[in-house]
């Protein structure tokens, strides 16, 4: 059954009368949540950002990765579960790439305890997580990172506080990691979501009071393109936080951004242009007791099928569960749903 729900204009106007709540747009959307992971575990802000980690050859025991930026890493089950914690420091931001080279598949982390990109190994088989170690970025304060995987290497973006974009070349093992500094860009204010699109080659990074840019970072000196700015007429607000792709074959899909403000997300063509597909909000589930989404920081598209979900999946950490502040956990909201509420082609996943 269809969960989406279309805003009416009596309740845009309703919505949008009330001074607490933050402007409804013509092309905006309520999709409802379709689960919840258990709190990340301490009080006040402490939930960022997750990644979605597929088992190889049973989906249901798919993973979720979720930072607990006062603690460490929390991994959850599909059902939303708390089934493995790693406190190894202040990590913010997190991400992976998996590949059928290796028993194992590597999860990056930014972890500004110790100024540094921090390794995780999942095995493929079982899927249990393992801290490798940490790769020092001799920078302070590494915020947020993505992951890249090209051929046979692992690569890292990692961005900062004062709009600095760092690409990393990562070598990890169970035996050794190693990582060297690759790239350097530089926009000019605060950065923290950052996607890679390796078949287009481009590193997308949200610049929270500015908007969304892409960076060609194959390019020897990579030039900063702005897509979208803040305060347009598609509804991104600051702070510009997660950002992350449905990736299609053929270089389809879509770009997914948190306006953190606005409690909303906005959508993108993957492809340039990069025109404005509408945006969305993540409701209240009154059925299975779960409370809207509000004030996001980080959120991972899974484009691939899941167990109840064929179309895929968006992660959201949620700011309050349901004050702010309090029990912050990740939300689960089906792209199926995204899809028919916006009227998005359905392509084939990548």
């Amino acid at each position: 059954m269809l969960r989406s729900l279309l805003f009416s204009a009596t309740a845009i106007l309703t919505i949008s009368a009330c001074a607490s709540a933050p402007p409804v747009l013509p092309d905006q959307r309520l999709v409802m949540a379709a689960m919840e992971t258990d709190p990340a575990g301490a009080r006040g802000d402490a939930a960022d950002d997750p990644a979605l980690w597929r088992h190889p050859v049973d989906a249901a025991k798919s993973l979720i990765l979720g930072t607990n930026k006062q603690e460490g890493l929390v991994v959850y089950n599909l059902a939303g579960k708390e089934v493995q914690r790693l406190p190894i420091g202040l990590i913010n931001n997190v991400d992976l790439r998996q590949s059928t080279d290796r028993p194992y598949d590597v999860a990056v982390a930014s972890n500004d305890q110790v100024n540094a990109i921090s390794i995780f190994l999942i095995d493929r088989a079982t899927g249990e997580v393992s801290h490798r170690g940490d790769i020092p970025t001799n920078r302070q304060e590494p915020y947020g990172i993505c992951s890249a995987r090209e051929g046979s290497r692992d690569y890292a973006g990692v961005t900062y506080k004062d709009g600095t974009v760092e690409i990393w070349a990562i070598s990890a093992s169970s035996l050794e990691i190693a990582g060297q500094l690759v790239k350097t860009m530089k926009l000019a204010t605060q950065t923290e979501g950052c996607v890679f699109d390796e078949p287009q080659g481009l590193l997308f990074v949200g610049e929270e009071n500015r908007g969304l840019w892409k960076f060609a970072y194959r390019d020897e000196a990579p030039a900063a393109v702005l897509i979208d700015e803040i305060g347009g007429l598609s509804g991104l607000v600051a702070d510009v936080e997660g950002v992350t792709i449905w990736r299609g074959k053929e270089n389809k899909g879509w770009l997914v951004v948190s306006a953190q403000s606005a409690n909303r997300f906005v959508i993108y063509d993957r492809e340039a242009p990069h025109a404005h597909r509408g945006s969305f909000t993540v409701a209240e589930n009154p059925d299975l007791g779960i409370d809207a989404v509000t004030h996001t920081d980080g959120l991972d598209v899974f484009s691939g099928a899941l167990p109840g979900w064929p179309r895929g999946i968006v992660i959201v950490q949620d700011d309050g569960n349901p004050k702010s502040g309090v029990d912050q956990n990740f939300k689960v909201a089906s792209w199926a749903d995204i899809e028919a509420a916006l009227d998005l082609p359905q392509y084939d996943a990548e």
